[in-house]
């Protein structure tokens, strides 16, 4: 899926009316298939960018297209099923704690059932065995059965991530993937992720508070503070004197990641993204 933002502006949902943007009149575009990290400061509009990305966040000013659409000018039922081709990974997935992994899972594949197929596999899921290849990806096949409430914040976080390799979207939206993970766990995640992307042959975008897993793993990096971007570079371009004028008033995260002038920077093949 192409993406367009064209001079962008977006405001939190739940901030007072006379508080900055969460985004400045921001200017990006992603081809399709492409695979992008934004990296940033806290509080610097990531999140805010992935849901005006997804659709659920309406623009205040500018325009978002998707394969040259508004979609804010879509009939309702043009804009669910766009959303359908969607698959939103939040930082902490909504995931019911007496629900079963499984369940969990195959939640990702809702947005291309119907009524009665939806409410059947709640009841008795269908698809056991993508499901397991899914959880396979990120190492949590023995937890296919389990119960949500019996597993760590980690798991729940990669049981969340799974729902990717299941959905099929066209564009994938990851917001900070990593933030429960071991270091181990982490390059796993980020190397399965970016492979589903480059099967389903989606758009990716991830934030990433792991400056090193973004250099590692993504072609291309967004630098935003502020809710505006301060460079927009291939990963081979991001020097450290680059990082450390983006996380300038924020140095503690940048080194909590990754040294800021000794960050190795491998560049990584192109891959597709998907969000729901």
């Amino acid at each position: 899926m192409q993406i367009a933002l064209q001079a962008c502006s977006a405001q939190h949902p739940f901030a007072q009316a006379a508080a900055a943007p969460a985004l400045k009149a921001i200017d990006l575009a992603l081809a399709q298939g492409e695979q992008v990290a934004i990296i940033g400061p806290s509080g610097a509009g990531k999140t805010t960018l992935l849901h005006l990305m997804a659709c659920a966040l309406k623009p205040t000013g500018g325009q978002l297209l998707l394969d040259g659409r508004d979609p804010w000018t879509l009939r309702t039922a043009d804009l669910q099923r766009l959303r359908g081709q969607l698959c939103l990974a939040p930082q902490v997935p909504p995931l019911p704690p007496r629900q079963r992994v499984i369940t969990a899972v195959l939640a990702g594949l809702l947005p291309g059932m119907g009524l009665w197929e939806s409410l059947g596999s709640l009841l008795y899921p269908q698809r056991i065995e993508q499901a397991e290849a899914a959880l396979s990806r990120f190492d949590l096949a023995e937890k296919l059965f389990e119960r949500v409430d019996r597993l760590s914040g980690g798991e729940r976080q990669r049981v969340g991530l799974a729902r990717l390799a299941v959905a099929n979207a066209r564009l994938l939206l990851v917001d900070e993937p990593l933030s429960a993970l071991d270091p181990e766990r982490a390059r796993q995640a980020c190397a399965s992720i970016t492979a589903v992307a480059r099967e389903q042959q989606a758009t990716l975008v991830a934030t990433l508070h792991h400056v090193d897993m973004a250099l590692q793993h993504f072609p291309r990096i967004v630098g935003l503070r502020d809710g505006e971007v301060v460079f927009d570079l291939p990963t081979a371009e991001v020097t450290p004197v680059r990082l450390t004028d983006l996380y300038a008033r924020h140095l503690d995260e940048l080194t909590g990641a990754a040294p800021p002038l000794e960050l190795s920077v491998v560049s990584a093949p192109a891959v597709a993204l998907t969000c729901r």
